[in-house]
Protein backbone atom coordinates (compact mmCIF):
# COMPACT_ATOMS: atom_id res chain seq x y z
CA UNK A 1 0.00 0.00 0.00
CA UNK A 2 1.12 3.52 -0.71
CA UNK A 3 0.65 4.62 2.89
CA UNK A 4 2.94 1.85 4.16
CA UNK A 5 5.56 2.78 1.59
CA UNK A 6 5.48 6.40 2.73
CA UNK A 7 5.71 5.55 6.40
CA UNK A 8 8.68 3.21 5.87
CA UNK A 9 10.64 5.99 4.19
CA UNK A 10 10.40 8.36 7.10
CA UNK A 11 13.26 8.30 9.58
CA UNK A 12 11.74 6.57 12.56
CA UNK A 13 14.38 7.91 14.93
CA UNK A 14 13.16 11.45 14.48
CA UNK A 15 9.98 12.63 16.18
CA UNK A 16 9.89 15.46 13.65
CA UNK A 17 9.63 12.96 10.82
CA UNK A 18 6.98 11.00 12.66
CA UNK A 19 4.84 14.12 12.74
CA UNK A 20 5.44 14.77 9.05
CA UNK A 21 4.56 11.16 8.26
CA UNK A 22 1.05 11.79 9.54
CA UNK A 23 0.68 14.39 6.79
CA UNK A 24 2.12 12.10 4.16
CA UNK A 25 -0.32 9.35 5.08
CA UNK A 26 -3.06 11.65 3.80
CA UNK A 27 -1.69 11.38 0.25
CA UNK A 28 -2.41 8.51 -2.10
CA UNK A 29 -3.92 7.55 -5.44
CA UNK A 30 -7.44 7.83 -4.15
CA UNK A 31 -6.66 10.83 -2.02
CA UNK A 32 -7.16 10.90 1.74
CA UNK A 33 -9.02 13.70 3.43
CA UNK A 34 -7.91 16.80 5.24
CA UNK A 35 -10.37 17.42 8.05
CA UNK A 36 -11.51 20.81 9.32
CA UNK A 37 -9.78 22.18 12.44
CA UNK A 38 -10.81 20.86 15.84
CA UNK A 39 -11.43 23.09 18.88
CA UNK A 40 -11.53 22.15 22.56
CA UNK A 41 -13.28 25.39 23.54
CA UNK A 42 -15.99 24.83 20.94
CA UNK A 43 -18.73 25.96 23.36
CA UNK A 44 -17.34 29.52 23.22
CA UNK A 45 -16.24 29.41 19.56
CA UNK A 46 -19.40 28.19 17.81
CA UNK A 47 -19.14 30.73 14.98
CA UNK A 48 -16.21 28.76 13.53
CA UNK A 49 -18.55 25.91 12.55
CA UNK A 50 -22.10 27.32 12.66
CA UNK A 51 -23.11 30.60 10.96
CA UNK A 52 -26.42 30.56 12.84
CA UNK A 53 -24.50 31.59 15.96
CA UNK A 54 -23.56 35.09 14.76
CA UNK A 55 -25.62 37.87 16.30
CA UNK A 56 -26.35 36.03 19.55
CA UNK A 57 -24.10 38.22 21.69
CA UNK A 58 -26.16 41.47 21.66
CA UNK A 59 -22.77 43.08 21.01
CA UNK A 60 -19.99 43.60 18.51
CA UNK A 61 -17.67 40.75 19.47
CA UNK A 62 -14.18 39.58 18.53
CA UNK A 63 -12.77 36.14 19.29
CA UNK A 64 -9.12 35.17 18.81
CA UNK A 65 -8.07 31.55 19.29
CA UNK A 66 -4.70 29.81 18.94
CA UNK A 67 -4.45 26.01 19.10
CA UNK A 68 -1.09 24.20 19.23
CA UNK A 69 -1.17 20.42 18.93
CA UNK A 70 1.55 17.99 20.02
CA UNK A 71 3.65 20.67 21.70
CA UNK A 72 7.33 19.69 21.57
CA UNK A 73 7.06 18.03 18.15
CA UNK A 74 8.52 19.95 15.19
CA UNK A 75 6.04 21.00 12.49
CA UNK A 76 3.08 19.87 14.58
CA UNK A 77 -0.40 21.19 13.71
CA UNK A 78 -1.28 24.77 14.62
CA UNK A 79 -4.57 26.57 14.11
CA UNK A 80 -5.08 30.32 14.47
CA UNK A 81 -8.58 31.75 14.24
CA UNK A 82 -10.03 35.24 14.40
CA UNK A 83 -13.75 35.91 14.12
CA UNK A 84 -15.91 39.00 14.38
CA UNK A 85 -19.68 39.14 14.76
CA UNK A 86 -22.35 41.79 15.32
CA UNK A 87 -26.14 42.08 15.45
CA UNK A 88 -27.78 44.61 13.12
CA UNK A 89 -31.31 45.85 12.34
CA UNK A 90 -32.49 45.67 15.91
CA UNK A 91 -30.58 42.41 16.51
CA UNK A 92 -32.84 40.37 14.20
CA UNK A 93 -29.93 39.96 11.74
CA UNK A 94 -26.41 38.87 12.62
CA UNK A 95 -23.31 39.28 10.45
CA UNK A 96 -19.72 38.16 10.89
CA UNK A 97 -16.43 37.20 9.33
CA UNK A 98 -13.90 34.54 10.29
CA UNK A 99 -10.33 33.82 9.19
CA UNK A 100 -8.72 30.45 9.94
CA UNK A 101 -5.08 29.55 9.25
CA UNK A 102 -4.39 25.85 9.72
CA UNK A 103 -0.87 24.38 9.37
CA UNK A 104 0.42 20.81 9.67
CA UNK A 105 3.92 19.94 8.56
CA UNK A 106 4.30 21.77 5.25
CA UNK A 107 0.54 21.90 4.66
CA UNK A 108 -0.83 25.44 4.85
CA UNK A 109 -4.55 26.12 4.64
CA UNK A 110 -6.22 29.53 4.86
CA UNK A 111 -9.99 29.98 5.00
CA UNK A 112 -11.88 33.30 4.89
CA UNK A 113 -15.65 33.21 5.34
CA UNK A 114 -18.43 35.72 5.94
CA UNK A 115 -21.43 34.77 8.07
CA UNK A 116 -25.07 35.84 8.03
CA UNK A 117 -27.96 34.82 10.29
CA UNK A 118 -31.61 35.73 10.69
CA UNK A 119 -33.57 34.96 13.84
CA UNK A 120 -37.22 34.26 14.42
CA UNK A 121 -39.01 33.99 17.80
CA UNK A 122 -40.06 30.53 18.95
CA UNK A 123 -41.58 31.33 22.35
CA UNK A 124 -42.47 34.48 24.26
CA UNK A 125 -40.01 33.44 26.94
CA UNK A 126 -37.01 34.40 24.83
CA UNK A 127 -36.32 31.29 22.77
CA UNK A 128 -35.05 32.05 19.27
CA UNK A 129 -34.11 30.15 16.14
CA UNK A 130 -31.44 31.51 13.83
CA UNK A 131 -30.86 30.39 10.26
CA UNK A 132 -27.30 30.95 9.09
CA UNK A 133 -25.31 31.08 5.87
CA UNK A 134 -21.54 31.04 5.32
CA UNK A 135 -19.83 32.14 2.11
CA UNK A 136 -16.13 32.42 1.37
CA UNK A 137 -13.07 30.59 0.09
CA UNK A 138 -10.12 28.44 1.10
CA UNK A 139 -6.50 28.28 -0.06
CA UNK A 140 -4.42 25.10 0.18
CA UNK A 141 -0.71 24.41 -0.34
CA UNK A 142 1.53 21.43 0.45
CA UNK A 143 5.20 21.70 -0.60
CA UNK A 144 6.12 18.04 -1.14
CA UNK A 145 9.73 18.91 -1.96
CA UNK A 146 10.30 20.09 1.63
CA UNK A 147 9.78 16.67 3.25
CA UNK A 148 12.78 14.67 4.44
CA UNK A 149 12.60 11.20 2.87
CA UNK A 150 15.08 8.38 2.37
CA UNK A 151 14.08 8.14 -1.31
CA UNK A 152 13.98 11.71 -2.59
CA UNK A 153 12.91 10.47 -6.05
CA UNK A 154 9.59 9.03 -4.92
CA UNK A 155 7.09 10.37 -7.51
CA UNK A 156 4.41 10.76 -4.83
CA UNK A 157 6.46 13.55 -3.21
CA UNK A 158 7.60 15.70 -6.10
CA UNK A 159 6.26 19.16 -6.79
CA UNK A 160 3.63 21.11 -4.90
CA UNK A 161 0.01 20.32 -4.20
CA UNK A 162 -1.84 23.60 -4.20
CA UNK A 163 -5.10 25.29 -4.93
CA UNK A 164 -5.17 29.01 -4.38
CA UNK A 165 -8.91 29.68 -4.55
CA UNK A 166 -11.65 27.25 -3.61
CA UNK A 167 -15.03 28.99 -3.16
CA UNK A 168 -17.53 27.44 -0.82
CA UNK A 169 -20.62 28.05 1.27
CA UNK A 170 -22.14 26.60 4.42
CA UNK A 171 -25.44 26.48 6.27
CA UNK A 172 -26.51 26.20 9.89
CA UNK A 173 -29.37 26.50 12.37
CA UNK A 174 -29.09 27.57 15.99
CA UNK A 175 -31.88 27.29 18.60
CA UNK A 176 -31.22 29.09 21.88
CA UNK A 177 -32.38 30.98 24.94
CA UNK A 178 -30.37 32.18 27.97
CA UNK A 179 -30.28 28.65 29.45
CA UNK A 180 -29.63 26.32 26.53
CA UNK A 181 -28.65 25.97 22.90
CA UNK A 182 -28.83 23.36 20.15
CA UNK A 183 -27.45 23.63 16.64
CA UNK A 184 -26.62 21.79 13.44
CA UNK A 185 -24.45 22.92 10.55
CA UNK A 186 -22.45 22.07 7.44
CA UNK A 187 -19.70 24.74 7.26
CA UNK A 188 -18.52 23.68 3.77
CA UNK A 189 -21.08 22.18 1.40
CA UNK A 190 -18.87 21.93 -1.71
CA UNK A 191 -16.11 19.31 -1.70
CA UNK A 192 -12.78 20.15 -3.40
CA UNK A 193 -9.80 18.07 -4.60
CA UNK A 194 -6.32 19.45 -5.24
CA UNK A 195 -3.69 17.96 -7.57
CA UNK A 196 0.07 17.49 -7.49
CA UNK A 197 1.56 19.98 -9.96
CA UNK A 198 4.18 17.42 -11.08
CA UNK A 199 2.36 14.09 -10.83
CA UNK A 200 -1.41 14.49 -11.08
CA UNK A 201 -1.91 10.82 -10.24
CA UNK A 202 -1.65 11.88 -6.59
CA UNK A 203 -4.44 14.09 -5.29
CA UNK A 204 -5.90 15.02 -1.93
CA UNK A 205 -9.36 15.97 -0.72
CA UNK A 206 -8.74 19.44 0.65
CA UNK A 207 -12.35 20.19 1.62
CA UNK A 208 -14.74 17.49 2.71
CA UNK A 209 -18.32 17.96 3.84
CA UNK A 210 -18.49 17.92 7.65
CA UNK A 211 -21.70 17.72 9.68
CA UNK A 212 -21.70 19.29 13.14
CA UNK A 213 -24.26 18.88 15.92
CA UNK A 214 -23.95 20.79 19.18
CA UNK A 215 -25.86 21.54 22.36
CA UNK A 216 -25.61 22.68 25.95
CA UNK A 217 -27.74 23.40 29.00
CA UNK A 218 -27.14 25.56 32.09
CA UNK A 219 -28.31 24.21 35.47
CA UNK A 220 -28.43 26.51 38.52
CA UNK A 221 -26.99 24.60 41.48
CA UNK A 222 -26.91 27.53 43.92
CA UNK A 223 -26.78 31.32 44.01
CA UNK A 224 -23.11 31.24 43.03
CA UNK A 225 -22.63 27.98 41.13
CA UNK A 226 -23.97 26.90 37.74
CA UNK A 227 -23.33 23.69 35.84
CA UNK A 228 -23.22 23.47 32.03
CA UNK A 229 -22.84 20.14 30.23
CA UNK A 230 -22.34 20.46 26.48
CA UNK A 231 -21.47 18.36 23.45
CA UNK A 232 -20.29 18.66 19.88
CA UNK A 233 -20.56 15.77 17.41
CA UNK A 234 -18.83 15.67 14.02
CA UNK A 235 -19.45 13.43 11.04
CA UNK A 236 -17.35 13.16 7.87
CA UNK A 237 -17.28 10.29 5.39
CA UNK A 238 -13.59 9.35 5.75
CA UNK A 239 -13.30 9.40 9.54
CA UNK A 240 -15.03 7.81 12.55
CA UNK A 241 -17.96 9.59 14.14
CA UNK A 242 -16.49 11.90 16.81
CA UNK A 243 -18.08 13.36 19.93
CA UNK A 244 -16.75 15.90 22.41
CA UNK A 245 -18.38 15.86 25.85
CA UNK A 246 -17.73 18.76 28.20
CA UNK A 247 -18.82 19.56 31.77
CA UNK A 248 -18.22 23.10 33.06
CA UNK A 249 -18.92 24.82 36.37
CA UNK A 250 -19.39 28.60 36.60
CA UNK A 251 -18.59 30.33 39.88
CA UNK A 252 -20.04 33.76 40.75
CA UNK A 253 -20.52 34.56 37.04
CA UNK A 254 -16.75 35.10 36.86
CA UNK A 255 -14.89 31.84 36.48
CA UNK A 256 -15.50 28.72 34.37
CA UNK A 257 -13.69 25.44 35.02
CA UNK A 258 -14.41 22.09 33.43
CA UNK A 259 -13.30 18.82 31.92
CA UNK A 260 -13.58 17.25 28.48
CA UNK A 261 -13.70 13.77 26.97
CA UNK A 262 -13.39 13.13 23.24
CA UNK A 263 -14.01 9.77 21.63
CA UNK A 264 -10.76 7.97 20.74
CA UNK A 265 -9.54 8.39 24.35
CA UNK A 266 -8.72 12.12 24.36
CA UNK A 267 -9.34 14.00 27.60
CA UNK A 268 -8.60 17.45 28.91
CA UNK A 269 -9.53 20.46 31.01
CA UNK A 270 -10.43 24.09 30.39
CA UNK A 271 -10.78 27.32 32.35
CA UNK A 272 -12.13 30.76 31.51
CA UNK A 273 -12.04 34.09 33.37
CA UNK A 274 -14.77 36.66 32.70
CA UNK A 275 -13.85 40.31 33.23
CA UNK A 276 -16.78 42.78 33.40
CA UNK A 277 -18.83 40.46 31.17
CA UNK A 278 -16.91 41.83 28.18
CA UNK A 279 -13.40 40.39 28.25
CA UNK A 280 -13.02 36.60 28.42
CA UNK A 281 -9.74 34.72 28.61
CA UNK A 282 -9.84 30.96 28.23
CA UNK A 283 -7.32 28.13 28.19
CA UNK A 284 -7.70 24.41 27.41
CA UNK A 285 -5.30 21.47 27.45
CA UNK A 286 -5.84 18.02 25.92
CA UNK A 287 -4.00 14.75 26.40
CA UNK A 288 -4.19 11.21 25.08
CA UNK A 289 -2.51 7.87 25.74
CA UNK A 290 -2.35 6.93 22.08
CA UNK A 291 -0.22 7.62 18.99
CA UNK A 292 2.02 10.64 18.70
CA UNK A 293 0.49 12.20 21.83
CA UNK A 294 2.85 10.00 23.86
CA UNK A 295 5.84 11.88 22.42
CA UNK A 296 4.48 15.37 23.00
CA UNK A 297 3.42 17.72 25.78
CA UNK A 298 -0.23 17.70 24.85
CA UNK A 299 -2.47 20.12 23.01
CA UNK A 300 -2.79 23.70 24.25
CA UNK A 301 -5.42 26.20 23.24
CA UNK A 302 -5.71 29.89 24.21
CA UNK A 303 -8.80 31.97 23.49
CA UNK A 304 -9.56 35.65 24.07
CA UNK A 305 -12.88 37.32 23.29
CA UNK A 306 -14.12 40.87 23.78
CA UNK A 307 -17.51 42.55 23.42
CA UNK A 308 -17.05 46.16 22.39
CA UNK A 309 -20.51 47.47 23.10
CA UNK A 310 -23.99 46.21 23.89
CA UNK A 311 -27.33 46.93 22.29
CA UNK A 312 -28.83 47.23 25.77
CA UNK A 313 -27.37 49.40 28.50
CA UNK A 314 -28.20 46.73 31.07
CA UNK A 315 -27.48 43.05 30.64
CA UNK A 316 -30.76 41.15 30.82
CA UNK A 317 -28.88 37.91 31.52
CA UNK A 318 -25.29 36.69 31.43
CA UNK A 319 -24.02 34.94 28.30
CA UNK A 320 -23.21 31.30 28.97
CA UNK A 321 -21.99 30.32 25.51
Amino acid sequence: MKMMKVFSKVKASSIKHIAIACVLLAIGKAGFAQQDPLYSQYMFNIQAVNPGYVGTWDAIGVTVLSRNQWVGVDLAPTTNTISVQAPIRGDRVGVGISVVNDKFGYVDRLAVFTDYSYKIPITQGGTWLRFGLKAGFSNYMNDLNAYSLVDQDDPAFQGVIEQRFMPNFGIGVFLYNPKYYFGASVPKVIEHNVDNTVNQEYTINSDLRHWFFMGGYVFTLSDVVKFKPSFMAKMVTVAPFQVDLNANFLFAEKFWIGGMYRTKSDFGANVQVIVNRKLRIGYAVDFSNTGIYKNSYGIHELMISYEFNTLKTIFESPRYY
